[in-house]
């Protein structure tokens, strides 16, 4: 791997586990609630990207669906609101394997033929989400849980969809742009609920222009040098470090529950990828 897509790669997994980091800080640390959290990150980011795009290409033209802008706005929502009772490394764990492996399964649906590696794999993932769950001391909030899983099927669904979908730049910029009504209709329904302070608005703010904008760019920027089986599989980094940095800086305990699960989802989708790849 040339050293420049190295680094661009290692960019984007940072700026992936840094919106689980900013998003639990966010809504634990400061008074910023969950819509208006998910209002202001898809507000900025597409702001962002729109800036980004206008940059590169001089007219700032937009691309993207209401379909892909829905499947958006249910991850974004769901993401936030899971967080505030998720840590970081859980919510990532959950999230990253639910896209991952709700991909698999709408292949399977599709008629895709699965190996016995891919199969072993695809159970073994599955096997890892579900004792995540299970009931114990060391258990993730059932809610939360629940939430993260939604928004892991809704961004396989948007990765779905954008499939094709011409310029990814143009597209997501589009498809945030569109989202972000939805979400400010979901804040407005939720009024009631809304609060926020100074920390809680930076951190929603570089959520959407740092690690979900300019951290889109950057991945987009970088796919260019990647194979798609490097890129799936790299992306199994972003609990890891989310779970490390959540440890470290955010205090969260890496439980043993956690490291195990870890290890059979990220494990069992590791050889659902390599098995593609040798077929």
């Amino acid at each position: 791997m040339p050293l420049r897509t190295l680094l661009l790669t290692t960019l984007a997994m940072l700026a992936f586990a840094g919106n689980s980091l900013l998003c639990r800080l966010a809504l634990k640390d400061t008074e910023i609630d969950a819509a208006s959290f998910t209002s202001l990150r898809l507000a900025s980011g597409a702001l962002t990207l729109w800036l980004l795009l206008r940059l590169r290409r001089g007219d700032g033209a937009l691309a993207g669906s209401w379909s892909g802008a829905a499947a958006l706005f249910a991850y974004a929502a769901g993401f936030s609101f899971a967080y505030v009772s998720l840590d970081a490394g859980v919510g990532a764990l959950l999230l990253f394997g639910a896209v991952q492996v709700s991909m698999l399964l709408w292949g399977l649906y599709r008629g895709e033929r699965f190996t016995t590696p891919t199969a072993t794999g695809l159970l073994l993932a599955l096997g890892g989400l579900f004792a995540l769950l299970l009931p114990g001391a060391s258990a993730p909030a059932l809610g939360g849980s629940l939430l993260m899983l939604v928004a892991g099927a809704a961004w396989g669904v948007y990765s779905l969809l954008g499939r094709g979908g011409g310029d990814p730049l143009a597209v997501t910029a589009g498809n945030f742009l569109r989202a972000t009504p939805l979400a400010l209709l979901a804040s407005a329904l939720l009024l009631s609920q809304a609060s926020w302070d100074g920390p809680g608005l930076l951190y929603a703010l570089l959520s959407g222009a740092l690690t979900s904008g300019i951290g889109y760019a950057v991945w987009y920027t970088a796919l260019r040098g990647l194979k798609a089986f490097q890129a799936a599989t790299v992306q199994l980094s972003v609990p890891i470090i989310a779970a490390l940095a959540g440890s470290l800086l955010l205090d969260e305990a890496l439980s043993l529950r956690l490291i195990l699960s870890s290890l059979a989802v990220l494990g069992g989708i590791a050889v659902v990828l390599s098995a593609k790849q040798r077929g």
